[in-house]
């Protein structure tokens, strides 16, 4: 069976680069097609391919290209993530070239990437160190230019797919009776529910996730069944920070411990209920309120 030809155009779109920078990598670094003869259209083969995947891979994880041509041309095999990962020394390289390969649409790296660090430092630091300030460039992009929109939409569900993977994993929970996590009102915003989800599952800490856009009714219907150790509510946005999610709900023995969280709510001096800024503060809330 013969090999499959790529054309220029093709193999530019399965890296996310222009056709002028093959163009390139074959006049500087000698990165072409490996069969290309005079007069003829060029044309990749699978390994011209796999060869062109480590370059960006590479450059895109902050190597210069000059090097990142050398490395990819002597390395047999697949440039793994882990090769890639394991180099960065520094918090704020994994986080540009995550913002990079963010940029790319390069699902798989910002994927194994994440999941990669999520399993080397732990959630709450991932989610502080990398997640949020990639999540802050991304949105510094869309403020500046009013583009990239689907770069933001993409890497927000690669999020919430890498951290509900780590939710999902609570063997042994320490808690007989799940915590109730939401995001109260019409608040669309749910991924720091699904970081804190994440983190407490690190914790063996179960939870019942009711996501984004909970009325106050599913969130009495929860509380009445299932008398929940400790209930946090995200609001992102003022207008859902509404008080009444958290003084109108019913009473339970014993009482849960009410946390709330985000820029949403306004919180006065005298404000009833527990209030945390970031999610190391709302999972020791929590983890006292479980009995941790």
């Amino acid at each position: 069976m013969e090999e499959e030809l790529l054309t220029v155009a093709a193999v530019a779109r399965r890296l996310g680069v222009a056709p002028a920078t093959l163009r390139t990598w074959d006049r500087r670094y000698g990165l072409g097609p490996s069969t290309h003869e005079a007069g003829e259209h060029r044309r990749y083969c699978p390994q011209d391919l796999a060869i062109l995947v480590a370059m960006r891979k590479l450059i895109t994880a902050g190597v210069a290209p000059a090097e990142a041509a050398s490395q990819a041309k002597n390395f047999k095999g697949p440039i793994s993530v882990e090769h890639i990962i394991d180099n960065f020394e520094v918090r704020e390289d994994l986080v540009e070239a995550l913002y990079a390969a963010s940029k790319l649409l390069d699902k798989t790296f910002v994927e194994d990437a994440l999941r990669k660090d999520i399993e080397k430092h732990g959630v709450i630091t991932s989610w502080s160190e990398v997640i949020v300030p990639l999540l802050f460039l991304i949105g510094e992009d869309w403020e500046k230019t009013q583009t990239g929109i689907e770069v933001e939409h993409l890497l927000t569900e690669i999020l919430k797919g890498v951290l509900r993977e780590k939710s999902s994993i609570v063997s042994e929970p320490c808690n007989p009776r799940p915590v109730l996590l939401a995001s109260v009102g019409e608040e669309m915003h749910s991924l720091a529910l699904h970081a804190l989800a994440s983190a407490l599952a690190e914790k063996n800490i179960s939870t019942y996730f009711l996501g984004a856009r909970t009325p106050l009714e599913a969130l009495n219907g929860v509380i009445t069944r299932s008398a929940p150790p400790a209930v946090f509510l995200w609001a992102q946005l003022p207008r859902n920070g509404d008080p009444r999610f958290y003084t109108d709900i019913p009473s339970v023995r014993p009482a849960p411990r009410i946390i709330i969280g985000g820029p949403g709510w306004g919180i006065d001096s005298d404000c009833p209920v527990a209030h945390v800024n970031d999610l190391s503060e709302a999972c020791a809330e929590i983890e006292r309120a479980v009995g941790l």
